[in-house]
């Protein structure tokens, strides 16, 4: 397994179409045959860059070639990238269905022998986090970062403006609307055209609704398992907070990637923002008067009248994953696994994390939670991840690539009211299968 080359013009050439590759780490040591890393722009990038930087100070024979590409155009690249065989040797990834159509092609090693020989790798995750890297029993990626929720985060200010508290059902989240809109205020900011945003409406909704279940069937391909009552319901709701006028002017245009919709939490132009758990670190770099000021709130998702599933279910990512390519040559292969073992979540590198406002995926870290002074989101979000009934794996993720495409796709013309909540559920069901 460890015998084929990647093509290093060919990768050259797949990073020269790259859209936002900002910065790589250790240029002096980096040869045709070092391990290449393509990481996310945004809330890690600063905790990766050190990591890699350090591994690389101490390991010149081993240094990897790390470049940052922002979220959309990275989820295109690399699925083109690897379908070609021209991918980085360290893939990141989310888990899922885009996993599996990895390892159904035979794009990334079974890293389940090294899990064995290393159980100390093994040994450092919360076991539920682990098990998000595993197809069919076989361990092919492993946790490199942090907890990841989808939260209801809102602007403490404005909701005292208006005399309100958070909402803790759907009935309260649309009474609040036309207070927020009388007072000059929009109730939601939405990062729609990344598109990704508009799926954790229709996630927790199914769930509130529905349960787990609901999306169990759709993921297991059962035939019109988008048909459940759960689903159309939800689709209507979303249509319902759209029509209400609950989402900024402009949403379909306010990009993530750029974390315009967090500033419109923290500038009071938006009242709340239903986003993952990977935002509080820009707004911790970008607004700490609003995070350290005591200007922040974050609760979760509402419940909904009659809705079957738990309301401590969330919704988001358990945590990001590297692959390694089994393209990648034997030396590729080799420093790449070496990084992992040891390159990975070394106390410096836990602590980094949590200084950035997130919560590493690693056992025995309540107190260092605890003696920071983000402990309240901290502990906040590591609390919703360790007592989940149940944590769903961002759908556009658990699902096969083209299913997830075409979610995403349709979703965002739900928002902007160009189909019906039928015309959805039919679309998806065409795609069941695929």
């Amino acid at each position: 397994m460890f015998n084929r080359k990647l093509r290093s013009t060919a990768l050259a050439a797949a990073l020269t179409l790259s859209l936002a590759a900002c910065g790589s780490s250790g240029p002096a040591n980096v040869s045709a045959d070092s391990p290449s890393m393509w990481g996310l722009t945004g809330g890690n990038q600063a905790n990766t860059q050190k990591s890699i930087d350090a591994w690389n100070t101490a390991h010149p024979d081993q240094s990897i070639k790390l470049d940052f590409f922002a979220n959309d155009a990275y989820k295109t690249k690399v699925r083109t990238a690897i379908g070609a065989g021209e991918g980085p040797t360290f893939i990141y990834g989310w888990g899922g269905g885009v996993l599996k159509s990895y390892v159904d092609s035979g794009q990334i090693e079974d890293l389940t022998d090294f899990i064995a020989e290393n159980p100390e790798v093994k040994d450092r995750y919360l076991p539920s986090i682990i098990k998000n890297g595993q197809v069919d029993g076989k361990i092919f990626a492993l946790p490199n970062n942090n907890v990841q929720p989808v939260v209801l985060y809102y602007n403490k200010e404005l909701f005292e403006k208006i005399g309100a508290q958070p909402p803790k059902t759907w009935n309260q989240l649309m009474a609040l609307v036309p207070k927020f809109k009388e007072a000059g205020v929009a109730p939601f900011s939405l990062g729609g055209q990344s598109k990704w945003p508009d799926l954790m409406w229709l996630e927790y909704l199914v769930d509130r609704i529905g349960g787990p279940e609901v999306f169990n069937k759709i993921a297991a391909n059962k035939p019109d398992a988008w048909s459940d009552p759960a689903v159309l319901e939800s689709l209507t709701k979303i249509q319902d907070l759209v029509n209400a006028g609950g989402f900024i002017n402009g949403f379909s245009s306010i990009a993530a990637d750029s974390n315009a919709d967090q500033a419109l939490l923290y500038t009071g132009k938006a009242a709340m923002v239903l986003q993952g758990g990977w935002i509080y670190q820009g707004m911790k770099k970008d607004a700490p008067d609003f995070t350290k000021g005591g200007k922040l709130g974050f609760t979760t998702f509402p419940t909904v009248d009659g809705g079957k599933g738990d309301p401590a279910n969330i919704v988001g990512n358990p945590s990001n994953f590297w692959s390694v390519s089994s393209k990648a040559t034997d030396s590729q292969k080799a420093a790449a696994l070496e990084y992992i073992k040891n390159g990975m979540f070394t106390d410096a590198d836990t602590q980094t994390l949590i200084d950035s406002g997130a919560v590493p995926v690693v056992n025995g870290i309540e107190s260092k939670l605890e003696a920071s002074p983000d402990k309240g989101f901290l502990n906040f979000a590591y609390g919703l991840a360790k007592n989940a009934p149940n944590f769903q794996l961002s759908w556009d993720q658990a699902l096969s690539p083209a299913q997830g495409d075409a979610m995403l796709a349709n979703l965002d013309q739900i928002f902007l009211n160009k189909i019906t909540p039928e015309q959805f559920v039919a679309t998806m069901n065409a795609t069941i299968g695929k």
